[in-house]
Formats: structure tokens, C-alpha cells, sequence
């Protein structure tokens, strides 16, 4: 299913992640991801539900200082493009600037699904969720990719995102985050651990 860009969707259920491991505006990482999940909560946004807060591994490992992640569902009347345009303005507001990929950031915002939309178009998803892991930090999409083509890669967004959508299933693998998160190794998943458990 594709949606074009400029057209208004009916309310549609979005997944979005949240990580910080930098001081920004609001205070440390959870102080930061406390506040962007407020962020979140207005406007175009309505918060159906939250994780827990996890502190995780920077990936690369060892490159940065750990990250604390959560996942948050809304409800929204924005398409991909506007949300994706949303999340980057409250980024910004936290003093997010995009310099380099992988590197210590105050707050990152992933869409990270809609529904069960894929866009641009299978072809292209499969090719993004296929890329090796060498190519994954030099290679970057000219265009929004959905669902988030690493979502099925990364303990840190699986962990939290099944304390509240187990059951989503991914349009293209045919997995439930949870099916997803179970076939991730258990040195992958263990390192991921709640701040509250």
C-alpha cells in the first residue's frame, strides 16, 4: 500500500522510537526522552501507549555513551511526510543537529511504522532490510522507507516497542515485533535493560 506524500490519511496508528545518550535543553537522556514523549503528546499527536525507559548499547558498541530508548504509539491525521517533518522540528527543539550518522545525538526520533504501510514500494523496502551491515552506515535512502528498514535488526527499538504493540505485524516479513525480537540472539537482546525494572 502506497500513500502519496501530500494527501491527508484518516487517524492511522504510528510507532515512533526514542533514544538520547546527550545532555540537551531539558537535562540528561532520561530527563530528555521524558520530555520529547510530552513533546509528542500534542497537537498533531495523541499518545495511545508507552513504553518503559531501556538503556541500551550505543551501536557501533563502545563507540558512545549508552543510550536510553523508549517506544511510543500515537494516533494521527498526518501522512509519513508530515510526521517525519514533525519529529525532526521537536528534534531540533532539543538541540539536534544532524551532522554524521551514528554518533552522539540529544535526541533521535524514528518512524518507525504506520499501519501497515510500505513505501516507496516492496522492491525497495526488501532491498533497504537486506543491506549488510557494512553498507548500513554509509548508504542512506533518498526517501522515506516504511516500516523503518532496521527495525527487525535492533534489540534497543524491539525491546521497548513490544511493551506495547507485541502483536503488530511487519506488512513485508510477515513477523510480529515480538516473533521478531524472539529470533534476535540473546547477546543482542540481554544487553538492552529497563531503567525501572
Amino acid at each position: 500500500m502506497t500513500q502519496p506524500y501530500g494527501e491527508s490519511l484518516r487517524l492511522g496508528k504510528a510507532l515512533i522510537s526514542l533514544g538520547s545518550n546527550a545532555t540537551s535543553p531539558a537535562g540528561g537522556p532520561v530527563e530528555t526522552i521524558q520530555a520529547a514523549i510530552s513533546s509528542l503528546d500534542d497537537g498533531p499527536f495523541e499518545i495511545l501507549a508507552r513504553s518503559r525507559l531501556y538503556v541500551s548499547p550505543f551501536v557501533p558498541k563502545g563507540a558512545e555513551p549508552d543510550v536510553v530508548n523508549a517506544v511510543v504509539e500515537v494516533s494521527t491525521p498526518l501522512d509519513p511526510a508530515m510526521i517525519l517533518a514533525r519529529l525532526h522540528k521537536i528534534e531540533t527543539s532539543f538541540d539536534r543537529i544532524r551532522r554524521e550518522r551514528w554518533t552522539n545525538r540529544t535526541l533521535d526520533l524514528d518512524l518507525l511504522t504506520l499501519d501497515q504501510m510500505i513505501l516507496p514500494d516492496q522492491p525497495t523496502l526488501r532491498e533497504w532490510v537486506n543491506l549488510p551491515f557494512d553498507k548500513q552506515k554509509s548508504a542512506t535512502p533518498e526517501e522515506l522507507i516504511l516500516p523503518h528498514p532496521r527495525l527487525q535488526d535492533r534489540a534497543f527499538v524491539l525491546v521497548p516497542a513490544a511493551d506495547i504493540a507485541p502483536d503488530w505485524r511487519h506488512p513485508l516479513l510477515d513477523r510480529t515485533i515480538r516473533e521478531m525480537l524472539d529470533a534476535l540472539p540473546d547477546d543482542v537482546v540481554s544487553p538492552v535493560r529497563p531503567l525501572d525494572p
